[in-house]
Order: C-alpha cells, then sequence, then structure tokens
C-alpha cells in the first residue's frame, strides 16, 4: 500500500502529463468500445432486417458480374430466365412449388395529385398467398383484378382497401394492403404493389423471361438436394441461372459486416496505441527526472522489485482512471453512434422500432476496450520502470 502511495503522489505532483495521459487512454478505450458496439449494433439490425425465409430458393439469371453478394446494386441488369429454362426448374424442383415472379416499375398517381414511380410486381394469382400475408383486406380474385399494397406505401400515401391506383394509364382498386416483410431474399413488396401476372402482362406486355424464380421447398432440410437438382439440370451446359437461398444471404452480410467490426475495432486500437506511446513517453521522463531519488530509496534498503512496483503502479493508476473513464463514456457514446447508425440505416421504416443497442456482445466490447486500456498502460509503462530498478544506488546518488 506504501508503494502505491507513493506512484498515486508522484502522478499528482506532475498532474498535468498524468492528466494528457489520462486522456489518450479514454479516447482509445470510446473509440474502441464505441465503434465494436456500433458494429455490432448493425449487424444485429440486419440481421432482424433480412427476413429468414429458411424454405426458399431462389434463382436469377447469370450475368458477368452475378456472383456477387446477394443483394448487391451492381447485379440490377436487364435479364431474365427464358421461359423454357422455368419449365426445366419447374420439373427439377418437381413436387416442390415453383413460382414466376415478373418485376417493372412504373408511374403511379395515388390520388390528392401524388404519384411517383414505384416497384410493380407480378405473381400468379394463386400463388400470391403462399408468399406475402394480407394486414388489411384481401386476396385479388382470380375473375376481380385488384393490387396489393406494401405496407410502407400504403402507409405514406394513405391508401386503404378500396382505394384506386391509376398505374401508368390503367386504373386498378387495391385489394389489399400488405403486412410487413422486411428485406427478405427474394422479393421485397413492403415500397411495391403485387399485381397479379395476367393483370402486369396486359400492361406491360406479353414476357418470355423472368427476372427471378422462386421454389418453395416443403422441408427445409431438402434445399440443398433441390438446388443441386436445379442447377445439373438448368446448367449442365452453361452457367445459365445463380441458385441461392437465405442462408447464403445471412452468412455473406454476417461476413461482411464482420470486416467493418474488425475495421473499426483497428482504427480504435490505433488510438490506443497513440496513448501507449505517450505513456512510455510519461514515464520515461519520470525515470529520467527522479533519478537522484531512486538512488537515495535504494541506498536506504529499497529492493529492485518495489522500486519495479511503484512506477508499475504508477502506469496502472493512469490505465485505471482512463478506462473507467472510457468505458463510461464508451458507453454513453456507443450508444448514440448506434441510434443515428440505425436511423440512417433505416430512414422511413419501422425496421429500428424497439431495437436493442445494448446486449452481451455490446458489455463484451466495453469490457474489451477497458482491459485494452489498462494492459496498454502496463506494457508502456514497464520498461521505464525496469529501467529504473536496475539503476545502481551510487550511479544514481551522482546524478545531477
Amino acid at each position: 500500500m506504501t508503494f502505491f502511495s507513493f506512484a498515486a503522489r508522484n502522478l499528482r505532483r506532475h498532474w498535468i502529463r498524468s492528466a494528457l495521459s489520462i486522456i489518450g487512454i479514454v479516447i482509445g478505450v470510446v473509440a474502441i468500445a464505441s465503434l465494436g458496439i456500433m458494429g455490432n449494433s448493425i449487424n444485429l439490425l440486419v440481421a432482424n432486417i433480412i427476413t429468414d425465409v429458411g424454405d426458399t430458393v431462389v434463382i436469377t439469371p447469370h450475368t458477368a458480374i452475378g456472383e456477387t453478394f446477394a443483394g448487391d446494386p451492381r447485379t440490377a441488369v436487364d435479364a431474365g430466365i427464358p421461359a423454357r429454362e422455368v419449365e426445366e426448374i419447374r420439373r427439377a424442383a418437381a413436387p416442390h412449388r415453383t413460382i414466376r415472379v415478373l418485376q417493372g416499375a412504373e408511374e403511379v398517381e395515388f390520388g390528392r395529385g401524388e404519384s411517383g414511380y414505384t416497384q410493380i410486381i407480378g405473381l400468379v394469382s394463386g400463388d400470391i398467398p403462399v408468399l406475402l400475408e394480407i394486414a388489411e383486406g384481401q386476396y385479388p380474385r382470380q375473375n376481380q383484378p385488384g393490387a396489393l399494397v406494401g405496407t410502407y406505401l400504403a402507409r405514406e400515401y394513405g391508401i386503404t382497401p378500396g382505394s384506386r391506383l391509376t398505374i401508368g394509364n390503367q386504373s386498378i382498386r387495391v385489394a389489399g394492403v400488405l403486412a410487413e416483410r422486411g428485406f427478405a431474399v427474394d422479393i421485397n413488396p413492403d415500397y411495391a404493389i403485387v399485381v397479379p401476372d395476367d393483370w402486369y402482362e396486359g400492361h406491360f406486355g406479353a414476357h418470355d423471361a423472368y427476372p427471378m424464380v422462386i421454389v418453395r421447398v416443403g422441408a427445409p432440410e431438402q434445399i440443398d438436394t433441390v438446388k443441386e437438382t436445379i442447377e445439373s439440370r438448368v446448367n449442365r451446359r452453361d452457367e445459365v441461372v445463380d441458385i441461392f437461398d437465405s442462408r447464403e444471404m445471412l452468412q455473406q452480410y454476417e461476413e461482411i459486416y464482420q470486416q467493418i467490426t474488425v475495421f473499426l475495432l483497428g482504427i480504435g486500437g490505433i488510438s490506443l496505441v497513440v496513448a501507449a506511446v505517450n505513456i512510455l513517453n510519461v514515464m520515461y521522463i519520470s525515470v529520467t527526472e527522479r533519478i537522484r531519488e531512486i538512488g537515495v530509496m535504494r541506498s536506504i534498503g529499497a529492493l529492485r522489485q518495489e522500486v519495479l512496483r511503484i512506477f508499475l503502479y504508477e502506469a496502472v493508476i493512469l490505465g485505471l482512471i482512463g478506462s473507467v473513464i472510457g468505458g463510461i463514456a464508451s458507453t454513453v457514446f456507443g450508444y448514440l453512434i448506434s441510434i443515428a447508425a440505425v436511423e440512417v440505416f433505416t430512414a422511413g421504416t419501422t425496421f429500428g422500432e424497439n431495437f436493442t443497442v445494448f446486449n452481451l456482445s455490446a458489455v463484451g466490447y466495453i469490457i474489451f476496450g477497458m482491459a485494452f486500456g489498462i494492459a496498454t498502460s502496463i506494457s508502456a509503462g514497464f520498461y521505464p520502470a525496469w529501467i529504473a530498478s536496475r539503476l545502481a544506488p551510487v550511479d544514481a546518488k551522482r546524478q545531477r
């Protein structure tokens, strides 16, 4: 305890240098912990936003840039799967349900003078209930075509069942409003309009190619078998289609956000390295200034280990104070940064509602940042402390 008191006294005597070292540690800990919390929050948010359609296989046309991650905007090219290949997919996937998807965009008038270009999704009437759930209204009937409006689109323009929309120059009644679905591996109708395929082709013209085909596999454990069967049958000569499922998409995004998290932690680590250099400098100057004091301590019986402990305690005190302050500050900053990132990421949607920033992983980043800060301080202070403990009493007392 006596040596700890000596260390605290020495730090108080040079409080400006001590304060600067503590500030450096605080910055490093805050950078590591808060950026780690933000990366973890974004990762969790993406996992929550992506609808895990675990029984779905998605087939898209293969393009030169098709082998990227799912959802890559560079893959948004005008390509389609020919109708004959769709039939091959249907045979390969039997007895599982194969769903053809038509997608386009058109200017839509929502009433009250409001209009805008909106995604239009065309599905066979019987396939719509298989993929989508209704929040209000009903599904379009075979003899009474109607449109289904995504939940966010309906909320933004005040659309309810029974409203009328003008798509291009054609009027259509709103049969229902879709339930929120999230960002899925297949279609994303929350900001789109879904219509029966016969109405779609009557408006946009007949199609002999489809931008997407979905296979609903009854048992998730059969997904790999279905994918292999489609692959061997459709891609036997040339690579015509790309085949994937929600598991691959989740894995790809997890890998991306893990890399982002590592990058953010690296930035925080650099801040702590700078703080460590500052502590090393402070401790080394402290040893140089107190050589005579060290000589007196050694001459009256202080052991090398005791001198070493005094200087190590100084580094420990700096690390503890800086890490505790940094841990508290990183809790606040991590929360604010994460909330801001979530708001940007989910702008205009309700995906971020009731989202919890702090969980065990977030607390782990705070503990890791504090532990790293303390360890960095001790490591930086060890060499100057070792030099001080190795000074011979006679040589130390001669120093001016």
